[in-house]
């Protein structure tokens, strides 16, 4: 719990973030100014009750308790009492260090109390001022720079002799120490006797004897001057590597502070230290004590002291004790806000406003660097107010560590970007600002000095990019605000400020001012409102370089990740270390076509070592080859900077991946792998994460493999992709190398130049993954990992199995003279049959209906591939459907409707559902037709073959969707069609050769008309099979003719003859179809004529097989010309036994017409296609005029 100052709460422990609590508000001397403080810390005890003193005590005599320790007083007694006004040098990095949250955003200014008193008494002072002022963000830290002091050590030690130069020739050319009055010392002395007076519970403190009188200046003086000196922490001697533990020494800067306030002055938000003691008791809460000499009015400088430190401690009263040459005379009690309005000091509350805003504006406006140190010096009498950039006034020099800032800064810089990097989650808008602060904490130091931080800083650098999230576009992420390292813009700094804002232009000054950054011409302009507004008071956060692409992001994260790893291999000092690489060479990569390292079964083998390594890693049998020690900073940092640049690669390669760069996506992912080997090699316990990230690498590696094997025709361009390295990638394998041969991983990441070697590869990379997710127990934890690599794994079995039928298939096409199997295609075989069958049980085990099903769909198909491979050679007459390609296409119909069943209903992928359906409708029209053609006599009576050929027809038809709109609807109706005309052929086949039963007979007449017609009405459907339909029509009218034969009344075959010739004129629409096409080639031949005379009688460009088309017109035109001349001679003879009859006078009128016009026709052997077409189509249209004709149909 926080506690305002002086009610003697326990106090919180430092470093503590709180919200700080709203003080009161003060109202002085009739002018309102807003001020709260809230104690951040404490280690004053509860205050005690002052003691009053009697009269007449004499202060110069110590009493009995001075300079010892008491219980009231706790350890820090003589701190507190000792109320030493000497400031130390780094007194602000101190509370900055416990107050890491507050510096760089909420608070504008940390300093010492004194420090801030001093600033706000510029205008009313003639001292001198010497601060150093350092910018970390938003906020400034000011140190008083004791010019006397250091200029001393500068003689002692050598250091700072370019200020003191710089000094002595533009400031002060005679330049000497100055002496302490003894005056000084003297009342140093009375008053913290006064002090221990003051606390003395008893009220009547003893002085010690007179012989102790020579101690009295002594030891103030001698202590405060010690610890002056001490407080300077020469250049070099700062430690190489921070101390993990947050709590242990900061570079030996103490926050040493009684109290840590954060003081809101109006709008200006303070960290400040105090050490003013404070008292409390009886009716008072909290006072502060002062003592006053009686001859000596109070002037408004020591006023406005006392006014500032009342406020900043929240203290509401003052006791004033006055002296006369040491002998206490009276007391006096004065309320915080009465103090401006004393006799003799008076002062306005709101022109010592109007001051801090001013001197803050001025300070921000021109201290713009972060890391540089600033030196605001006004001179002891002048008004002018100068500020030098001392880091600029330094570089000058040989050595940047001459300045003992540098090295405090730089570890201030750091904490604060590790304390925002700690919350860098909540916020994104602070990357910008954190990356500022780190870049300019690298500016100021030194690798060979300290490595850690340098490793440390790159590595936080890396990881500001974000990579695990390649998609995104960086613009959303971070406010585009320019591309600078520097926090804040120079170009407002570099403008000079016009008059009313004050002049900082040195035009009018002396030559000699010019190294001034800026300068206050007149103090008095300090007290003018809002003379110096500050361009940077609130300016957003710093600029993130934006990044237009992955690539460009992960290079930026490797080109930290390489700085990181220089700084750490620099600092391993090893006896006996590697030999130095040069950068420029390329490491040999060991590669090895696959080909010629015994293939598939090697990298079984490789798997094998790789998966009992993977297996390994708890038994913690791993070194460095480079000596480093494991817990050692070294080793902590190398291990995090390895795993980043492994993700580094592992997002480039995706990236790679996504453009098609399938070379380049295997190089940056060989790199990733490697990476990973190295960190594998160092690390003892692999985190569950890391796991989880190797598998992501094996599952990517692997997919790089698929593709590369699926475009084999680029491999050229990919060898060389895969071959290339820039100088960075080289650098960071050399640092890896020097742990490790980075070898673990060669078996998954050469560039094969075989195609099988390449799908192997690619299936025991996701092996790989899935084992280690699988002995790891990570599978759990992990589902969605799981369920992509089972998935992968499923898809790469499909395509080593494809790829193993699509073999089979190509042996068996080229298999000409031998009619049986070779060994070769049964082993391709068993090779395709055994992936198919791990790839299914890899999908069903993810319950993946879809995948699995196209995979029993594939088993099918290399079933038919198998069934194809047992037909006999095609010059066989005797040819028959065998048992074996029965057995077969059984099993593929198995594979066919278990993948049915895997889908369950068409809903679930309905493309696949379709697919699966037609294959499954393939399968039985192949066998079917297979069986039909090539009857197995030897076997089987017809009866049972017939039977089993139907029941394979109607199958496929049931398989074989027609009414569906989609792609495959056309060959849908077209297979419907010929199953159709199949059957129709088949039961017209055997009508003709059956004999006997009647029943039989009669059912077969319906069943062939019944298909008939349906192959009719499916071949009118389609607009590009005008010969099929022909020839079902042709194949029906010799139906006709047939059943006419065993037909004998004349009215009877009449009415036949005319069916069959309304089944010719009903083929019209076929012919209209070839005439169309004939038509189209016959202009297409006229444009182009060359074309024509390369063209042999029978092409056609238009795809119709013009000698089908002859032979089945002149069938068409000699069953026509014998129908016709059947009709003619039934309807002479019925005209001559019944006499005439109108109607039929007219179609047999026709019917000679046309009969007579159809010899003339075929007679003539001139005659184009063409032309023979028209002439028909011409023929039709006639007889489809004939009334009989029209109404005809077949029984």
């Amino acid at each position: 719990m926080e506690q305002l100052c002086g009610l003697g709460a326990a106090a919180p422990l430092r470093g503590e973030a709180e919200e700080p609590k709203q003080g009161a508000v003060l109202f002085l001397g009739g002018n309102e100014v807003k001020s709260s403080a809230v104690v951040k810390y404490s280690s004053a005890p509860p205050q005690a009750a002052f003691a009053r003193l009697q009269e007449k005590t004499d202060l110069k005599l110590p009493p009995a308790n001075w300079l010892r320790e008491s219980a009231k007083l706790g350890p820090a007694g003589t701190t507190i009492l000792g109320n030493n006004k000497k400031s130390k040098p780094f007194s602000s990095f101190g509370m900055a260090y416990d107050f890491i949250d507050s510096v760089g955003n909420d608070v504008d200014v940390v300093s010492d109390s004194e420090n801030i008193k001093k600033l706000l008494k510029i205008p009313y002072s003639k001292s001198h001022v010497s601060m150093a002022v350092h910018r970390i963000g938003r906020t400034l830290l000011l140190d008083e720079l004791d010019i006397q002091e250091l200029f001393m050590r500068s003689s002692q030690t050598g250091d700072w002799t370019w200020l003191k130069e710089f000094y002595q020739r533009l400031i002060d050319q005679k330049w000497q120490r100055k002496k302490k009055s003894k005056e000084h010392w003297y009342q140093k002395a009375i008053l913290s006797k006064f002090l221990y007076y003051s606390i003395n519970g008893d009220g009547a403190a003893q002085p010690v004897p007179s012989t102790s009188k020579q101690h009295q200046e002594g030891p103030v003086s001698g202590e405060s001057d010690e610890a002056g000196r001490a407080s300077w922490p020469a250049p070099f001697e700062m430690p190489s590597s921070l101390s993990e533990d947050p709590g242990a020494s900061n570079q030996g800067l103490k926050n040493d502070f009684v109290r840590n306030i954060l003081w809101t002055f109006e709008d200006i938000h303070m960290l400040v230290g105090s050490n003013m003691p404070i008292f409390g008791g009886g009716r008072y809460p909290a006072v502060s004590l002062r003592l006053r000499d009686n001859n000596k009015p109070i002037n408004v400088l020591t006023g406005i002291d006392y006014w500032l430190d009342n406020l900043i401690c929240n203290v509401p009263e003052l006791v004033m004790c006055f002296h006369v040459n040491g002998i206490v005379q009276k007391y006096e009690m004065i309320k915080t806000e009465d103090i401006p309005n004393l006799e003799n000091s008076n002062f306005s509350t709101k022109v010592i406003k109007d001051i801090a805003q001013n001197i803050l504006s001025f300070l921000k406006s021109n201290c713009t660097k972060e890391g540089h140190t600033y030196w605001l010096f006004k001179a002891s009498g002048s008004d002018i107010v100068k500020l030098y950039d001392l880091t600029t006034l330094c570089e000058e020099t040989e050595d940047k560590y001459q300045n003992p800032f540098t090295m405090p800064v730089a570890i201030l810089l750091y904490k604060v970007a590790c304390n925002m990097m700690l919350k860098k989650n909540q916020n994104k808008k602070h990357y910008g600002t954190i990356r500022t602060l780190l870049l300019n904490c690298l500016k100021l130091l030194d690798n060979g000095r300290h490595p850690q931080i340098i490793a440390s800083a790159n590595y936080m650098l890396s990881e500001l990019f974000q990579l695990d999230e390649p998609k995104k576009e960086d613009s959303t992420d971070f406010p585009i605000n320019g591309n600078s390292d520097e926090s804040y813009s120079e170009e407002e700094e570099e403008m000079p400020d016009s008059d009313e804002n004050g002049s900082f232009s040195n035009s009018s000054d002396p030559p000699d001012d010019n190294k001034a950054v800026a300068i206050i011409k007149s103090v008095g302009e300090l007290s003018v409102p809002e003379k110096y507004k500050s361009v940077h008071r609130i300016r957003p956060s710093c600029a993130f370089p934006v990044c237009h692409g992955t690539e460009e992001r992960c290079r930026l994260v490797l080109n930290y990740v390489l700085e990181g790893l220089k700084s750490v291999d620099s600092s391993i000092k090893k006896e006996g270390d590697l030999p130095a690489a040069d950068p420029s060479t390329p490491i040999p990569l060991k590669y090895e076509d696959e080909s010629t390292s015994g293939g598939p079964e090697c990298l079984e083998n490789q798997m094998a070592l790789f998966l009992d390594k993977m297996g390994s890693f708890q038994k913690g049998k791993h070194s460095s080859q480079s000596g480093m020690i494991p817990g050692s900073w070294q080793y902590k940092m190398k291990l995090q900077l390895i795993l980043k640049s492994s993700k580094a690669y592992y997002v480039l390669s995706d990236a790679a991946m996504i453009l098609q760069k399938y070379g380049r996506a295997l190089r940056y992912i060989k790199l990733a792998l490697q990476c990973h080997d190295t960190y594998c090699c160092l690390c003892a316990n692999m985190l569950p994460e890391v796991l989880v990230f190797l598998c992501q690498c094996l599952t990517l590696c692997g997919d790089i493999q698929l593709m590369l094997a699926q475009n084999a025709n680029n491999r050229a361009a990919y060898l060389e992709e895969y071959n290339y390295q820039t100088k960075e990638d080289q650098e960071i394998l050399h640092s890896l190398h020097r742990e490790s041969r980075c070898q673990v991983f060669a078996w998954a990441t050469d560039l094969s130049t075989d195609l099988e070697c390449q799908l192997s590869v690619s299936c025991k990379c996701y092996e790989a993954a899935y084992e280690i997710l699988l002995f790891s127990n990570l599978k759990n934890q992990n589902p969605e990992q799981h369920i992509q690599v089972l998935k992968r794994m499923g898809n790469i079995r499909n395509e080593i199995g494809v790829f193993y039928m699509n073999q089979a298939a190509a042996v068996q096409t080229e298999r000409v003279v031998s009619k049986t199997v070779s060994t070769t295609e049964q082993q391709l075989w068993k090779k395709s049959f055994s992936c198919f069958e791990e790839g299914i049980q890899n999908f069903e085990s993810i319950d993946d209906a879809t995948n699995a099903a196209l995979l029993l769909c594939n088993t099918g198909r290399l079933m038919r591939i198998c069934a194809q491979a047992h037909c006999a050679a095609e010059g066989d007459f005797k040819r028959e459907f065998s048992p074996e390609e029965a057995l077969y296409y059984n099993k593929a119909i198995d594979y066919y409707l278990k993948a049915l069943r895997s889908l369950g209903k068409r809903d679930v992928h309905p493309a696949v559902w379709d697919s699966v359906n037609w294959e499954l409708s393939t399968t039985y029209f192949t066998m079917a037709t297979l069986q039909q053609d090539y009857a197995p006599l030897s076997r089987k009576a017809q009866e049972q073959i017939e039977k089993e050929v139907s029941e394979a027809m109607m199958k496929s038809l049931k398989y074989c969707d027609v009414d569906t709109v989609s792609a495959r609807q056309p060959l849908c109706q077209y297979r419907a069609a010929t199953i159709h005309h199949r059957l129709a052929s088949m039961y017209h086949s055997c009508l003709r050769n059956q004999v006997g039963d009647e029943h039989l007979r009669k059912q077969h007449r319906i069943l062939a008309d019944l298909h008939y017609s349906k192959a009719v009405r499916l071949f009118q459907l389609l607009r590009d099979a005008p010969c099929e339909l022909l020839r079902v029509q042709l194949e029906r009218v010799a139906f006709a003719e047939f059943q006419m034969a065993s037909q004998n009344s004349s009215a009877g075959k009449l009415k036949t003859l005319c069916g069959a010739l309304d089944i010719m004129v009903k083929t019209k629409g076929a012919f209209q179809l070839i005439r169309k096409e004939l038509v189209a080639e016959r202009e297409q031949i006229s444009k182009d004529k060359s074309t024509a005379e390369n063209m042999s009688p029978n092409d056609s460009s238009a795809g119709l097989n013009k000698e089908e088309v002859s032979k089945l017109l002149s069938i068409f035109e000699a069953r026509m010309s014998f129908l016709l001349l059947q009709s003619i001679k039934l309807l002479t003879s019925t005209k001559k036994k019944i006499g005439g009859v109108n109607e039929e006078e007219g179609v047999l009128k026709t019917n000679k017409q046309v009969y007579s016009l159809l010899l003339r026709a075929t007679a003539n052997k001139s005659l184009t296609l063409l032309e023979r077409t028209e002439v028909i189509s011409n023929l039709l249209d006639q007889l489809a005029q004939n009334p009989e004709a029209s109404s005809g149909g077949t029984q």
